[in-house]
Parts: C-alpha cells; sequence; structure tokens
C-alpha cells in the first residue's frame, strides 16, 4: 500500500491523485502508463550493480578510455587482479542511482593521451544509455562523467636488457 504524507498526496510516483474541489483529493487510481519492467502480469526489480556492471562495460568499450575509477579504487584494482582468482570489477569507477523507470549513472576514467576529451565523453554517453536502456528498459536521465587522469604510454611497459649495460658506482 502506498504510503501518503499529511497533506494526503501519495509518495509513490505511480500513484496519481486528483484534485477535488472541497481542498481534499477527489480519487486515487493507478498510473495507467505500464513500462517494460511495471506490467499488469508483474513488476522487475533490477539491483543497482547490475546497472552500475552495464554501465562499466559499456564505458570500457569505448575506444580512448584506459581505465575507470579515480587513483585509489585503481590501486585496489590492480591488487585484486593479481590475487590468484581474482576478477576483474566491472562496476569499478561507476556510481548510478536506479529507480522504478529511471537510471543516472556517474563514471569516473581515466584517458588516454591524444583522444578528444569533448568526443570521448560524448562518445561514452552514447554507449552507456544505449546500453543501460537496451538491457533493462530503464530510461537513463543523466551520465555525468569525471576525467581523473590522462594515461601517456611512456613505454616502461616493454622489457628492458639491463645485464649489458655496466653499472658505474655512485660514489668513489
Amino acid at each position: 500500500m502506498a504510503q501518503t504524507t499529511t497533506t494526503g498526496r501519495s509518495t509513490d510516483p505511480s500513484i496519481v491523485t486528483t484534485p477535488s474541489t472541497s481542498g481534499g483529493t477527489a480519487g486515487t487510481t493507478l498510473d495507467t502508463t505500464d513500462s517494460a519492467l511495471d506490467s499488469s502480469m508483474g513488476r522487475t526489480t533490477i539491483a543497482d550493480t547490475v546497472v552500475s556492471k552495464i554501465a562499466g562495460i559499456a564505458a570500457r568499450d569505448v575506444i580512448g578510455v584506459h581505465s575507470l575509477g579515480g587513483g585509489a579504487t585503481r590501486a585496489v584494482a590492480a591488487l585484486r587482479e593479481r590475487i590468484p582468482g581474482g576478477r576483474t570489477n566491472f562496476s569499478q569507477g561507476v556510481a548510478v542511482e536506479v529507480g522504478e523507470r529511471q537510471a543516472a549513472v556517474d563514471v569516473d576514467i581515466v584517458a588516454e593521451y591524444g583522444v578528444s576529451i569533448a568526443d570521448l565523453a560524448a562518445g561514452i554517453r552514447a554507449n552507456v544509455v544505449t546500453a543501460v536502456e537496451r538491457m533493462t528498459g530503464l530510461q537513463v536521465t543523466e551520465v555525468n562523467i569525471v576525467v581523473h587522469d590522462v594515461y601517456v604510454d611512456s613505454g616502461e611497459d616493454e622489457a628492458v636488457d639491463t645485464s649489458a649495460v655496466a653499472e658505474a658506482p655512485r660514489v668513489r
């Protein structure tokens, strides 16, 4: 049963109240617009973690995204992935608010150097909105993006043979 406030208005957004001329409410009726998640056959509830995982995978798929999350989040994720049996956290760097029919998404990223950040943000928004709406039926109201850093490939990942280089003593 829907809760009502002291003014007689329902706190449930699916309840529509019609005002009367006597100051009360003439009647309370259910909103007749069914969504794909709420129909006469039953209700489907989607957890926040599901939406954040979908959004995280969609954001990672965009070319120019190096990684998701801020500095501390990425450090913890790097440790988790090194542990045997550890898995990638696909919702890392993604925060969501999920309502009955809508969702809002916040994505924290590290962009690759040389990529237009404006174009990257537009691509992330489009990919996240498409994936979340297609897979969940929720309407995405906004996708906020925070760029925490720019990744510059310094080439240090390549193995360097240091055995041929003689180390000079630092102090004589």
